[in-house]
């Protein structure tokens, strides 16, 4: 699916234009790309979280281009208007992070390189900005952006009591073939098709509901629970935050924005990790649930505070930043 969906609450921003992203190992993406009205300050990668879409950034793509950025996005592989891993559309599978990495390769190869004007700068999400800290973390692959905000990245789970059991039974029912099976009581169902009391995402109902009508209007778009194997990748993943001296390789100046009502990644981890990179800080919005770009108009409005702050930042910056 290449198209971009409109519904009346949820309109296409202008000057958009619809892309196919091949990575190299055949997998199709749906991307876009979205210009201003006149010459752009540079442009701002969006990178959405798991189980999301391009269509639920639309508000945040028409905040970019207002502040006259040109705007780029991208579904995952799985997700969204993408090719899935399985059979069963709804599931969403992945066997390991690095093929996140193929598609962030092919992205910056065939959208942004092209013709889109530096400096580059990222936005990312949960999911997503656990692979843009780990492109930046790479010693082979420099990340190409200048600077990176990262909304509630998923550096570790909220709510494990006993972290290391649920990664051991993931890690186990992967090696016994059951990868592609959904978690434990895990099923087709979106997190919006489900009621707007309880939700762990947003505390604006308009918002949810706005998401929700998109999903209504192309049902295609969604993906339900993660898989066994999905579940097995990001452990392996975020257990590669731990290491010692992972958060110290990055030199890509980056906030990370905590949400201080999480309760879908663990914010005291997110803290930790911000300590041990020198080019890096953390904010906190008190009130805000998991998705703080969903939320109220006074917990959006922290936020764009903060990131008009840090994007695009200064020469002076960025030239402490690589000594």
């Amino acid at each position: 699916m290449l198209d971009l969906i409109a519904t009346p609450d949820n309109p296409i921003p202008p000057g958009a234009t619809p892309l196919s992203v091949v990575t190299r190992d055949g997998r199709r993406l749906r991307a876009a790309s979205f210009a201003p009205p006149g010459e752009a300050r540079g442009t701002v990668a969006v990178f959405q979280g798991r189980a999301e879409f391009i269509e639920k950034y639309f508000e945040t793509i028409r905040d970019l281009l207002a502040r006259g950025f040109h705007v780029v996005t991208l579904d995952w592989r799985g997700q969204g208007g993408s090719e899935r891993e399985l059979a069963n559309p709804r599931k969403g599978h992945i066997d390991d992070f690095s093929f996140y990495q193929r598609d962030l390769e092919a992205f910056i190869a065939q959208v942004m390189a092209p013709s889109h004007k530096e400096p580059w700068f990222a936005l990312a999400h949960s999911m997503g900005g656990s692979i843009l800290l780990e492109r930046a973390h790479s010693r082979t692959r420099n990340s190409p952006f200048q600077r990176m905000v990262l909304t509630a990245p998923m550096i570790d789970i909220a709510g494990l009591r006993f972290p290391g059991i649920p990664r051991t039974l993931a890690d186990a029912l992967d090696m016994l073939g059951l990868g592609a099976m959904y978690v434990p009581g895990g099923k087709d169902a979106s997190l919006l098709d489900k009621p707007f009391e309880g939700n762990e995402m947003t505390t604006d109902p308009a918002r949810f509901a706005r998401n929700a009508g998109v999903l209504a209007a192309a049902p295609e778009l969604a993906i339900g629970d993660p898989t066994i194997g999905w579940a097995n990748a990001a452990f392996r993943q975020m257990q590669r935050f731990t290491l010692p001296d992972y958060a110290g390789r990055s030199r890509t100046p980056t906030l990370l924005v905590a949400s201080g009502r999480d309760k879908i990644v663990a914010n005291r981890p997110m803290e930790r990790f911000a300590q041990r990179i020198d080019v890096a800080s953390l904010i906190a919005i008190p009130g805000a649930r998991h998705e703080i770009l969903m939320e109220r108009d006074e917990l959006r409005e922290q936020f764009w505070a903060a990131f008009d702050a840090f994007i695009p930042g200064t020469v002076e910056e960025e030239s402490r930043a690589a000594e």
